[in-house]
């Protein structure tokens, strides 16, 4: 029995042993003839064909009259895919690339760092030297056989046809490790929208890619087109139309040559941006190019900050140019009417503050405050208005009501401007000063400056041009954009709807007389133009850092008005002295397409005038 039994035993375990043999062979013969069927198919094709990416030409950029301000010049990259590499002259490659040899295998390395560039695969094609010249191009051409598994790749830079609006249009860069995890459109070495609209449409002005496949032979060298594949055409990326009037941006950026500070155009009627100056600023051209990163980090240790959009990023005390916007909210509010008199006798007295002001006409009204630009007279209003017990319950509740109104003449919030980097300014609130002061421990003398735009209150000058196209359409505004169509592509709808202020329009008829005296006899006559109804409102901003900054916000002409406009100088002294005659000649420039004659003198003076003299404390 029991050897039987041991008989029967080893019987089942052989007869067990071979079902489990026959078992994976046919489970093997399965996975080949099925499971593999498309990976085979996929690998025969990899070994036997080879997919080109084809690269859209990227979106042109054209300004408001249709002159093309970027376009596209044709690059070559050089290109390689590591696994098709065979031993080759490296000193030779280098030698017509024009680098050492250290060089060269610093670019291997980071090429072939997942770390680096996480889309590496050493079966796709990497971009190893980029920006070849034509020379090197034709040189490697005849010589690309002696380097296997070594391309060259067309692609396509930007070309500025007016090298001016760096801080409009931005310009391309290589994309970055971070973007090439966020996206897997890109691919290392492709290029990406940096800074202005380059950056904010990059989307529609990329494009979409497109493949070509080639066969190789049988040594993996590519050969032929491939008739049966099903290649995809690469699709242009749209091209975009900007508000912008290049004329008139190369002509801001001249006058505000050796000046730090800004410039905004605004169309009122739309919220297009005629121009956008920021100062100092640089050529795009700079940013393009193997030398592209040694210019760029030159801009970025340049103590100016050309690469600081000023127009958008810059916030400061908006100073004098602030109170038209008082003017309306005490109209508004019943707090005065056009006829209520203040006096000014150097200043604002009261309780000890005091708030300095030239010596004016006293007492004298709003019309005359505006054109003189009268200290006292804006802060007896914003006193009155605070101190109305009767009517809002406490300082604080006015106050509230205060800064809603200035909410929506576009302060204290980003516009929504169709650019990377816009801040959004200062305006303080009820609970600010509580939490400083105490609930009530402040009262109107606590924050009088805020009344004549000091104090806690900062502003962008894009929100002061805002706030001028604003009064010239008597009460909304279109948010600002910069660019006016996309190809074929409807622009956000937010940039064609308005937004109201809630003063009536009537209030702003007495505040626009009050700018166009200004222009005329007030603060603002050195800018007046002839044969032009233009109104304006200096500003001169205390600057605790320095000499004070130098603002001009006004629109013209007076009736149907085409631009609003504001100025910024940095250190420059009195609004008269740089802000009032930029912006005029802006003014000017736009609307009649040539300067004066007689004003040619004030031109010449503004553009060889230099302002970033630093004191030896800063």
């Amino acid at each position: 029995m029991r050897k039987n039994y041991n008989y029967e035993q080893r019987k089942y375990i052989i007869v067990g042993f071979m079902l489990l043999v026959v078992l994976f062979y046919l489970g093997r013969l399965f996975s080949l003839q099925i499971l593999d069927n498309e990976y085979s198919k996929t690998l025969a094709n990899d070994n036997a064909l080879y997919t080109r990416i084809q690269y859209p030409s990227r979106g042109l950029i054209y300004d408001r009259k249709g002159r093309l301000m970027v376009g596209n010049q044709p690059i070559y990259n050089l290109m390689v895919i590591t696994r098709e590499v065979q031993p080759f002259d490296t000193l030779d490659l280098c030698c017509t690339l024009g680098i050492t040899y250290d060089q060269y295998r610093e670019r291997w390395r980071n090429m072939t760092n997942r770390r680096l560039n996480p889309g590496y695969s050493p079966y796709s094609l990497q971009c190893i030297f980029p920006y070849l010249t034509v020379e090197e191009y034709g040189v490697l051409q005849e010589k690309l056989f002696r380097y296997p598994g070594f391309y060259i790749q067309n692609q396509s830079v930007r070309q500025y046809v007016y090298d001016v609006g760096a801080n409009i249009v931005g310009n391309i860069r290589e994309v970055s490790t971070q973007e090439l995890q966020q996206d897997n459109y890109y691919v290392q070495g492709d290029y990406i929208g940096d800074f202005g609209v380059e950056k904010w449409y990059e989307n529609y002005l990329r494009g979409e890619k497109g493949e070509k496949v080639f066969l190789r032979d049988a040594y993996g060298g590519v050969k032929t087109h491939y008739d049966g594949a099903d290649d995809k055409e690469a699709i242009p990326g749209k091209n975009l139309t900007l508000a912008i009037d290049v004329e008139l941006q190369a002509y801001g950026e001249k006058l505000m040559q050796n000046k730090a500070g800004a410039i905004v155009a605004i169309e009122p009627e739309t919220g297009e941006i005629l121009a956008l100056v920021s100062s100092p600023t640089y050529k795009p051209s700079l940013l393009i190019g193997r030398e592209r990163g040694n210019n760029y980090k030159e801009l970025l240790e340049n103590p100016y900050k050309p690469l600081y959009d000023r127009a958008i990023m810059g916030t400061y005390p908006p100073g004098s140019t602030f109170k038209p916007t008082q003017g309306l909210i005490f109209l508004q509010e019943n707090i005065i009417t056009p006829y209520t008199a203040y006096s000014c006798r150097g200043g604002f007295i009261a309780s000890g503050i005091k708030v300095a002001c030239h010596a004016h006409e006293s007492p004298l009204t709003l019309i005359p405050a505006i054109s003189t630009s009268c200290n006292a007279y804006f802060c007896h209003g914003f006193k009155d208005m605070l101190d109305n017990v009767a009517k809002y319950g406490s300082s604080g509740a006015a106050f509230e009501v205060w800064k809603n109104y200035i909410v929506k003449m576009g302060y204290g919030y980003c516009l929504g401007v169709d650019l990377p980097g816009e801040s959004r300014g200062f305006i303080p609130n009820n609970d600010f000063y509580s939490k400083i002061y105490g609930v009530n421990g402040w009262g109107p003398l606590t924050l009088i400056s805020i009344s004549i735009g000091q104090g806690e209150i900062l502003a962008t000058p894009l929100q002061i041009a805002n706030l001028a196209a604003t009064i010239a359409n008597r009460g909304y505004y279109i948010p600002p954009h910069v660019v006016k169509e996309i190809e074929n592509e409807d622009i956000d709808e937010i940039y064609s709807q308005p937004h109201y202020t809630g003063i009536a329009p009537n209030h702003y008829e007495t505040i626009i007389s009050g700018m166009r005296m200004s222009m005329i006899s007030g603060t603002c006559r050195i800018g007046e133009i002839p044969d032009v109804e233009a109104c304006g409102k200096t500003g001169t901003a205390q600057n605790p850092h320095g000499k004070d900054h130098s603002a001009f916000m006004g629109f013209a002409p007076r009736e149907n008005p085409r631009i609003a406009i504001a100025v910024y100088v940095e250190n420059a002294g009195w609004g008269a002295s740089y802000g009032v005659p930029i912006g005029s000649l802006m003014m000017e420039k736009y609307l009649k397409g040539e300067i004066a004659p007689s004003r040619k003198w004030l031109e010449e003076r503004m553009m060889q005038a230099n302002t970033l003299i630093f004191s030896e404390e800063e």
